[in-house]
């Protein structure tokens, strides 16, 4: 008993001084705009007065942003230094379902309301089927009825769970990266006052879920959209955002690993071409999941505090640089521009479908679905891009449901370590509270320390204050 209050008092000790410790970290270099957290560091800090002067200006609605404001000009370009800092993307080396074109992908499937009555479409299925509303006859009385998109998914014609070959989509080409069969989508976004946001959408033909303690999967859906955020100002970037499942994580862009790439600028003056070498942020696709890391190794799997019995896997699998091979468009927050031709081809009806980008959810009746203690086998497919939310201020699209801290999605200043035999640990790395650890010595006390501030309310605590 004595043990055990001696315990009790240890754990409150470290919680009292780590958090104290946390609320006295030094000021940031610069004010950051997204965050109360961080505003509320710079304002208290001694330096308050002379950080002022070197505010960012602040980020706008894209609806909201006036003609002098505009920190693009001209709609449907796409800015050199977004493509020059598109992320590349580390898939798992034993990764089965790959990115894919979503012109090829939608022509497996036909599309069906909630349900299950057909949609008339053109027999092969096109981008240009999908819009924000239709029309059918559905008591064949010759009367019209009107159905959001809202209400229908976009339903397999084979059997998706028997692995049919376009399900399994395109692995890219080894060494250059490029994927010639399954472009990325970006949408670049003018957030006013010099602030820019470019979104790369990566999209998986199927979701992959994972395993509960060896059974499973739980989870898994047709269609699996994916996508990251670099911000920038004046060109420059600033953020970097990256999706795992109903969430995902933002960083200061110096923060996140980055690869050097070797590449080739032709001179305004000159006739002759300029090799560049470009520092690109690196991003580690889950498993399956196509969840989105910044560290290689095991990560719980968008639950609370550590439950690593659900986990997603990284690794340095086949790099995939989405820059060779992607459609574009701008937003203002109401209107999507086309960069090219090949993005004029395909229509812009396709961005406003609000279905499912996959099969509805199985019913529990039948023999393909399986459920296990809240979690089903088979979920319902995701909606596109044009529904993530591009006109946010903050970095994150959504807060996690379990998230209740203020502020809710600070940009970290450290990578988030994984966990697991594959992780690569680095005193560039933090994970969570145990960054304020790595100092302690000897090694053994630090190992117990961690122990006691690992995996739960305290740990969560440390991830607000301590990024």
């Amino acid at each position: 008993m004595r043990c055990v209050t001696s315990q009790i008092l240890l754990w409150f000790l470290i919680m009292i001084v780590s958090v104290v410790d946390a609320l006295v970290l030094p000021p940031l270099e610069d004010y950051d705009p997204l965050e109360p957290l961080m505003k509320r560091d710079t304002s208290t800090s001694q330096h308050s007065n002379a950080q002022f002067d070197n505010r960012l200006p602040p980020i706008l609605n894209p609806s909201d942003v006036t003609e002098d404001q505009r920190s693009l000009h001209v709609p449907g370009e796409i800015p050199s230094y977004v493509i020059d800092h598109c992320p590349l993307v580390h898939l798992y080396s034993e990764e089965k379902y790959w990115p894919s074109d979503i012109a090829e992908f939608v022509q497996n499937f036909q599309i069906k309301d909630k349900h299950g009555n057909f949609i008339p479409t053109h027999e092969n299925l096109t981008l240009h089927d999908l819009k924000a509303e239709y029309s059918a006859d559905l008591l064949a009385n010759g009367t019209e009825t009107r159905i959001p998109s809202s209400d229908v998914f976009l339903t397999s014609s084979d059997d998706f769970d028997k692995d049919p070959k376009w399900l399994l989509g395109h692995p890219p080409e080894y060494g250059t990266g490029h994927n010639p069969k399954a472009p990325a989508v970006l949408f670049v976004v003018d957030k006013g006052n010099g602030w820019v946001d470019a979104f790369w959408f990566f999209f998986y033909p199927f979701n992959h879920g994972p395993f509960i303690m060896g059974q499973g999967p739980w989870g898994s859906h047709v269609g699996d959209w994916e996508h990251s955020l670099v911000r920038f100002h004046n060109g420059v970037p600033k953020y970097f955002w990256m999706s795992a499942h109903s969430s995902g994580t933002g960083y200061r862009y110096e923060a996140v690993e980055k690869f050097k790439k070797l590449t080739k600028r032709k001179q305004q003056d000159d006739n002759f071409d300029e090799d560049t070498i470009l520092q690109r942020p690196l991003i580690f696709s889950a498993r399956g999941t196509h969840a989105n890391y910044a560290s290689v190794g095991q990560h719980a799997h968008d639950i609370p505090f550590f439950f690593m019995p659900l986990s997603d896997f990284t690794d340095r699998g086949p790099l995939w640089d989405p820059s060779l091979n992607f459609y574009s468009y701008t937003f203002d927050g109401k209107t999507v521009t086309p960069s090219t031709e090949r993005e004029e081809s395909l229509g812009l009806d396709w961005l406003h479908f609000q279905g499912g980008w996959g099969n509805k959810q199985l019913p529990s009746k039948d023999p393909r679905q399986k459920w296990c203690l809240g979690q089903w086998k088979y979920i319902g497919g995701p909606r596109g891009p044009l529904f993530k939310k591009m006109d946010r201020l903050n970095l994150c699209g959504g807060v996690k449901k379990w998230n209740f801290w203020n502020g809710g999605c600070p940009a970290r200043r450290l990578i988030k370590k994984a966990e697991g035999l594959d992780a690569e640990t680095t005193e560039l790395m933090g994970d969570n509270c145990g960054v304020l650890l790595y100092k302690i010595r000897p090694r053994w006390l630090r190992g117990i320390l961690r122990i006691l501030m690992w995996r739960g309310m305290l740990c969560s605590l440390m991830e607000f204050f301590t990024n």
